[in-house]
């Protein structure tokens, strides 16, 4: 089985880029061999700080040998009138390489079969080494001494290797070898790959692990394996033991501490410290925050008392900043500073943090009062919301806004109602993350999502891939998640046109502004439900007017549809409501139906089994039902009744007829858009 390695030598690469790059190879190998026809099993992707490699497994020696049959020119053009070939079929063949007997006549055509050797593969990846490079796209790319090319960081040292023979690759001025280095404080700085299948064995001796997989569970076992040692718990956060495991080659836990007298301030402003500031680990025990962590540092040999120094005095600085800060904030209630608000502008042309604020309010109070539930606390939560903004601590750590909030509100005498509503408005905080639990939390993240999102387009702002201003679409998503997973029972259109209200000295065409963001959110919507539903079914639900007003409904026609098209019998459903929103196209009832100008028994059936059917009493799974029982009477009524009948008034009335049936179907969906 042949097998290509390719590593990339680099200065240390930003921890970012890395996951990217491997992606990245993988799809533009994957394409360039597939482009040159060369087959192969399995593509993996290795990466360290300094290093990026391709391990490409079971490859050909050469592409195999094709032939195909080339069209020339049409036969009277070909050959003159004694058969034999003219200028245009000899300069034809020239063309192709064809000897003249491999020519023959088909479908009054010249054609000539060209066979065509396979490359040895060896030469192939020599030309596509470096245009895979060439492709690799991050951010913050770089020149480096005087050549063209960019790259993340510079490259040293390339190594190109097909089995155990090396295959010459050059780019940025560095030509391939099998020469790899360890790590920097290895004893092993350079080291020979004598083969592919060495690769990794031969990096872990110069204390290299260049498995990401294998490198993040060692960093899991050891930093779990060192809490123990002093009876402490480890909880790993993904996000964090994603950058450990880009940032380091040889991972070696270390136990480092820090005073008692730390721990008094918000225990999310320590964790912050020093997990997304320093990179550490935090440790607890029985639930509660050590004065302790773990740093995996990058390091070989036996001595770790310079890197436990180092890192203990970096974090006692930023704690006691953090200390600092608490103090000077605590010094007054929280609702002290929402007169500071004033000072912070929100968004040029509408106003302060202040008046969004007091637009939070409006909306929050809005909001409450449609839910039928009291609004004290909710106002009061809406009211401090934004307070911690111009607080010390939060200017350090802006991450940490609605967490501070929530501490100083405890610390000012609020209910845990109010400080547990001021962390949750920013809630959810990304797209996979969990929504707010508690009501304050709800209605004031609503309002305040929806506040931004409507300030945004009434300014005129363009939502595209490249931009985002203020995180509408992430705002937009946290409000339907709310909405659907909270299972609120309030009306966004509603709460739309209110805040499109409180800024209405500043909007000019009402109207324009609410359609085009009731179109964005329910673009949003259909996304977000893309995972869970098939498209077509979210379309066709949606299609119906204002399904912001009643989400819940929409959910639930949702799933009625999906069990819908699931059913043995759905065939002759499709085939009834299409073949009726085929024939009426755009018309619409123009009057009820009149039984006086039935004339088949088939319109008689058909009237009698729907005229009962009160759309708007039953349960849409109750619809459901019925509306499958009336499937064999509206095909009767097709296969026996001419719509389109001479007399105009029995015409009209057929229609109006299934204009009445088709406002049932459509109670629960827009069929018509349903894939079948």
């Amino acid at each position: 089985m042949n097998k290509y390695l390719l590593e990339i030598g680099t200065e240390e690469l930003a921890y970012k880029f890395i996951p990217s790059a491997m992606n990245q190879l993988k799809a533009e190998f994957s394409k360039a061999l597939e482009e040159n026809k060369i087959t192969f099993s399995d593509i993996k992707i290795y990466a360290t700080p300094r290093r990026l490699a391709v391990l490409i497994e079971n490859l050909p020696f050469k592409q195999e040998d094709t032939e195909k049959n080339i069209k020339g020119p049409i036969l009277n053009i070909a050959c003159d009138e004694q058969g034999n070939f003219t200028k245009a079929a000899l300069g034809f063949a020239s063309k192709n390489n064809v000897p003249v007997q491999n020519l023959y006549k088909q479908d009054n055509y010249l054609w000539a079969k060209v066979e065509q050797k396979g490359i040895d593969t060896k030469e192939l990846l020599k030309n596509i080494v470096p245009s895979v490079i060439l492709k690799l796209k991050g951010t913050h790319f770089m020149r480096w001494a005087d050549l063209d090319v960019k790259f993340q960081r510079p490259i040293r040292w390339i190594i190109s290797i097909f089995n155990d023979e090396q295959v010459p690759v050059e780019f940025a001025g560095i030509k391939s070898s099998n020469i790899s280095r360890g790590h920097r404080f290895s004893e092993f700085q350079e080291v020979e790959i004598k083969n592919p299948d060495c690769y990794l064995e031969t990096l872990e001796k110069a204390k290299v692990i260049a498995d990401v997989s294998k490198r993040k569970e060692t960093i899991v076992k050891s930093a779990t394996a060192k809490a123990k040692e002093i009876g402490a718990d480890i909880v790993i956060d993904e996000n964090l033991l994603d950058e450990v495991t880009f940032i380091t080659e040889w991972p070696v836990p270390v136990v480092c501490s820090f005073e008692e007298k730390y721990l008094q301030i918000p225990e999310k402003v320590a964790v912050t410290v020093m997990a997304v500031h320093q990179r550490y680990f935090p440790l607890y025990k029985d639930g509660k925050l050590l004065n302790k962590f773990i740093t995996m540092s990058n390091y070989v040999g036996d001595t770790f008392d310079n890197i436990k120094a180092g890192n203990e005095r970096v974090v006692k600085a930023r704690l006691e900043d953090a200390v600092f800060f608490v103090q000077e904030d605590t010094q007054k209630p929280l609702s002290a500073y929402i007169d500071d608000l004033k000072g912070v502008t929100f968004q040029k042309g509408f106003g302060s943090v202040y008046d969004k604020t007091q637009r939070i309010c409006t909306l929050s109070k809005y909001i409450a009062d449609s839910l039928n539930i009291p609004s004290e606390s909710i106002e009061r939560t809406a009211l401090l919301c934004k307070a911690d903004l111009v607080t010390k601590l939060v200017f350090e750590f802006t991450e940490l806004q609605g967490f501070i909030g929530a501490d100083y509100a405890l610390r000012s005498n609020e209910t845990k109602e109010v400080s547990e509503g001021i962390k949750e408005h920013y809630f959810p905080l990304n797209a996979d993350s969990e929504t707010a639990k508690s009501i304050e939390g709800q209605v004031v993240g609503i309002a305040d999502k929806i506040d931004t999102v409507v300030t945004v387009f009434a300014d005129g702002k363009k939502i595209s891939g490249s931009q985002d201003p203020l995180g509408v679409r992430r705002a937009t998503l946290g409000i339907l998640r709310t909405v659907l997973q909270e299972n609120l029972n309030i009306n966004l259109i509603n709460i739309l046109k209110k805040s499109i209200d409180l800024l209405s000295d500043k909007i000019n065409d009402k109207e324009s502004l609410f359609k085009s963001i009731n179109d964005f959110f329910e673009q949003r919507l259909v996304i977000f439900l893309s995972d869970k539903y098939k498209y077509d079914i979210v379309e066709a639900c949606i299609s119906r007017k204002d399904v912001l007003s009643d989400l819940k409904d929409f959910i639930e026609r949702l799933n009625v549809v999906s069990n819908i098209i699931k059913r043995q019998d759905y065939a002759k459903f499709h085939e009834a409501i299409n073949r009726i929103i085929r024939i009426i196209k755009e018309e619409q009832q123009t009057s009820p139906v009149d039984e006086t100008l039935f004339t088949s028994k088939e319109e008689k059936n058909l009237w009698n089994v729907v005229k009962n059917i009160d759309e708007n009493k039953l349960s849409y799974s109750e619809l459901e039902n019925s509306l499958f029982n009336i499937i064999p009477q509206i095909s009767d009524f097709f296969d026996k009744v001419l719509v389109m009948d001479k007399d105009e008034k029995i015409k009209q009335n057929r229609i109006n007829l299934l204009c009445f049936i088709k406002a049932k179907f459509e109670k629960i969906a827009d069929f018509s858009k349903i894939v079948f």
